[in-house]
């Protein structure tokens, strides 16, 4: 079997996690500043992002997220009867990675694979700029390579994502143990060569990690 060299992980559900409570932060902060009721505006939000959720897919720069964005605030505002300018405000205050929060025992992992001399990667189909997000979990200094779909131009499943990755991390497919919370992204990394295993923080999945520290006993 050829030598681990990298451990690459998705992010979502995997390396961070939603943190519901924001949305109900958010929409405090929305009634007090804008003269709204909470409830409503919780509603609202969430089912904007419900409604906007893979809009990002077409991004290819950062550029194209600023826009993104933009218009993402504009809408969200006319859903709650404001001006452009205070949706703005809201997605300013509470960006898509204020939503987030580490898994656990993340970045301990992250710092225990990097002292057994293993690069740590991350490729998630996301928006372009996936760095603040993992600033936002607090992993940022424990990642080597962050790569979003968006800005490789291709998506997982796909099998050119996975090898994109690998030559990012210098390293061949078969040297790097990919990480995943859906079963087609794992299946789909095995394919084009590299060892990938289920992780399931829920606990429910049969056969899956669990927790992220028995990631350390695949290395």
């Amino acid at each position: 079997m050829t030598k681990l060299k990298a451990v690459l992980f998705d992010r979502d559900d995997t390396l961070s996690v939603m943190d519901a409570s924001v949305y109900h932060q958010a929409a405090e902060w929305a009634a007090e500043q804008f003269g709204l009721e909470a409830h409503s505006v919780l509603g609202v939000m969430q089912r904007h992002w419900e409604t906007e959720f893979g809009g990002w897919w077409a991004l290819r720069s950062l550029g194209d997220e600023q826009v993104f964005w933009q218009d993402y605030a504009a809408r969200l505002a006319a859903g709650l009867g404001l001006r452009a300018e205070q949706g703005t405000a809201l997605v300013a205050q509470f960006p898509y990675h204020a939503f987030m929060k580490p898994a656990p025992q993340a970045r301990r992992v992250l710092l225990e694979l990097r002292r057994r001399g293993l690069k740590t990667g991350v490729l998630s189909n996301t928006l372009p700029d996936i760095w603040p997000t993992l600033q936002a979990i607090g992993v940022a200094d424990v990642v080597d390579v962050a790569l979003s779909s968006c800005l490789l131009g291709v998506h997982k499943p796909e099998a050119e994502v996975f090898l994109l990755a690998a030559q990012a991390l210098e390293a061949e497919p078969a040297a790097v143990l990919f990480l995943d919370d859906k079963l087609e992204n794992v299946s789909a990394a095995r394919a084009v060569g590299m060892r990938a295993e289920l992780v399931d923080l829920s606990g429910q999945a049969e056969g899956a990690i669990w927790e992220l520290e028995g990631v350390l006993a695949l290395v």
